[in-house]
């Protein structure tokens, strides 16, 4: 049995996330790096060189003038990502793209064109959509309960992955001699009818080098956890330290056993901070840097997104914490509800809890390169994650962990030295799913020939009996000359 490997994500933030608001102004950052094709070709070229599993790229369909910089103007993810599958051979392409705003058959489609533009390296981030403002720019009042939001997505994922399954592998012969280029009977209608979506098909694309889009989530509310340990492999999240990044990942291991599912089959890679100098002191105070330089007035504006971008400019800052986690229902509940209770528990003003969270973001993952390393090692070793996400901005500090860190880790054999597979299941260690049609028709044919069997033992040990009559008797001893 393989030695398991460390998996390897890269998150293409372009001009800033949330909370790096001054990450525009590198000057090896384009200012228009979130639009920028070539930015993003020339990250995933490099993180490919580098052996990552995955670009990722994340997504969302509502904007404020305080949202983070790098969601004010973004590419389309499966757009973005179908340019960049034609220009690398082995990295895999995760999108994120909304259970709640897309129907089913298109998105699906979309999804598998990507996977086979891209040979197999295809992965799809579900999300529900957290900013209740989403609502607004698909002719809908009012944003999803949570209860509907997740609902939909358990069956979106499902009626998807029925789609992807609409054709076998063998349903196309194309043979010029025969001239037949279809196999009707390897092509399934899916004649879904749920709760939420009613889906005829079938899907119009042949079966996939790896047969399906690997499932992608993040979600750290009950029913987020849930639908991740019912469909997702893999599941990104947050890790502030090991005692609970190793929890986390027990606790969806055991809930993916309880549904039936192989826990081995369900990857946790948390989205990590890196800062990398010569040594530790200088990287400490490299981070003080970093942390020094956020504004505090972005911060505040930002932290009304859990509480469906409420305004929170309009307090005392240093009065105590507004009573506003009723605000987060319909948006970001579980980070606003967490926000709402430190403040509670800790009797923080509104200042302080900016202040907190801004703190808060301090990385475990701070050192020189032989710490960095020793620190993921040791949160791998010990089950705190399958894998990490790195947010990829400046090229020079991602370089720093290419080729600083990364081949520590490659010589202790903790992360791979090549690739093993073209697919993006392939090199995440996933198997490659059965297609159902497919799998029904073998294990009928097993059942058939189980029958025949059966029969055939009955028929020559229960012959009729004016059968057995007229068989010649063995000779006995004395007949035989």
């Amino acid at each position: 049995m393989s030695r398991r490997t460390l998996k390897l994500g890269a998150v293409l933030l372009g001009v800033g996330g949330p909370g790096q608001h001054n990450t525009w102004l590198d000057p090896e950052i384009p200012a228009d790096a979130s639009v920028d094709i070539g930015w993003y070709l020339a990250r995933a070229k490099e993180a490919e060189a580098a052996l990552f599993d995955l670009v990722f790229i994340v997504d969302s369909q509502f904007i404020t003038e305080n949202s983070p910089n790098h969601y004010l103007s973004r590419l389309e993810p499966l757009t973005l990502l179908s340019a960049l599958a034609v220009h690398t051979s082995h990295i895999g392409l995760v999108g994120t793209a909304t259970t709640s705003y897309n129907e089913p058959f298109n998105l699906a489609r979309r999804l598998y064109s990507l996977d086979h533009i891209s040979g197999g390296r295809a992965g799809w981030n579900v999300v529900t959509s957290g900013d209740a403002g989403t609502a607004g720019n698909y002719s809908r009042d009012e944003h999803y309960d949570y209860a509907t939001r997740y609902g939909r997505a358990r069956e979106h994922v499902q009626v998807a992955q029925g789609l992807w399954d609409s054709y076998e592998a063998d349903a196309f012969p194309r043979d010029r001699d025969t001239k037949v280029f279809l196999d009707p009977s390897k092509q399934h209608r899916l004649d879904h009818k749920g709760e939420y979506f009613s889906v005829v098909g079938p899907l119009n694309l042949e079966r996939s080098a790896q047969g399906q889009p690997v499932i992608f989530q993040a979600g750290d509310s009950e029913e987020g956890r849930d639908l991740g340990a019912s469909v997702a492999e893999v599941i990104f999240t947050h890790a502030p330290t090991l005692d609970k990044a190793r929890a986390f990942r027990t606790e969806l291991r055991e809930r993916a056993a309880a549904k039936g599912r192989n826990p081995d089959h369900v990857l946790i890679l948390p989205g990590i901070s890196l800062v990398i100098a010569d040594t530790d002191e200088e990287a400490r105070a490299k981070e003080d840097a970093k942390l020094g330089g956020r504004s505090f007035e972005r911060a505040l504006k930002e932290l009304g997104r859990p509480f469906g971008w409420h305004d929170f400019t309009q307090y005392d800052l240093d009065a105590p914490f507004p009573d506003v986690a009723a605000l987060g229902e319909r948006s970001f509940r579980t980070q606003a509800e967490g926000i709402s209770k430190l403040a509670k528990d800790n009797g923080y003003t509104l200042r302080q809890v900016v202040q907190h969270l801004s703190d808060a973001a301090r990385s475990p993952f701070v050192g020189s390169p032989t710490t960095v390393a020793d620190t993921i090692e040791h949160w791998f070793e010990q089950g705190g994650f399958d894998g990490i996400n790195v947010v990829i901005n400046a090229p020079s500090e991602f370089a720093l962990f290419t080729d600083r860190v990364l081949p520590i880790l490659r010589e202790r054999g903790v992360v791979r030295s090549e690739y093993e597979s073209s697919t993006l299941r392939g090199n995440l260690g996933l198997p490659i799913p059965e297609n159902r049609h497919t799998a029904a028709r073998q294990h009928a044919a097993a059942q058939q020939d189980t029958a025949d069997q059966t029969a055939a033992k009955q028929d020559a040990t229960e012959a009729p009996a004016e059968q057995r009559a007229e068989e010649p008797a063995a000779p006995t001893a004395a007949l035989v000359p």
